[in-house]
């Protein structure tokens, strides 16, 4: 079942909520990645592309787990 685009803003502000507390040295990558602000290419932002920031949210924590365990 695909999630609404509700569910995965909820789920991307609280892993961005993590990395802020957690790993504020992942901070700086967050602005780097323009996946979820619209331009004149992907004027609307659909739920396949708030999945995809939120894989990358989260493939960037767990990369950073294993790096520095």
């Amino acid at each position: 079942m695909m999630k609404k685009a509700e569910e995965l803003l909820t789920e991307i502000n609280k892993v961005k909520r993590k990395i802020e507390t957690d790993y504020p040295e992942l901070d700086k990558y967050l602005n780097e990645n323009p996946i979820t602000i619209p331009n004149f290419k992907n004027p609307k932002i659909g739920i396949e592309t708030l999945q995809e920031y939120l894989d990358s949210l989260t493939s960037l924590i767990e990369k950073y787990k294993k790096e520095h365990k």
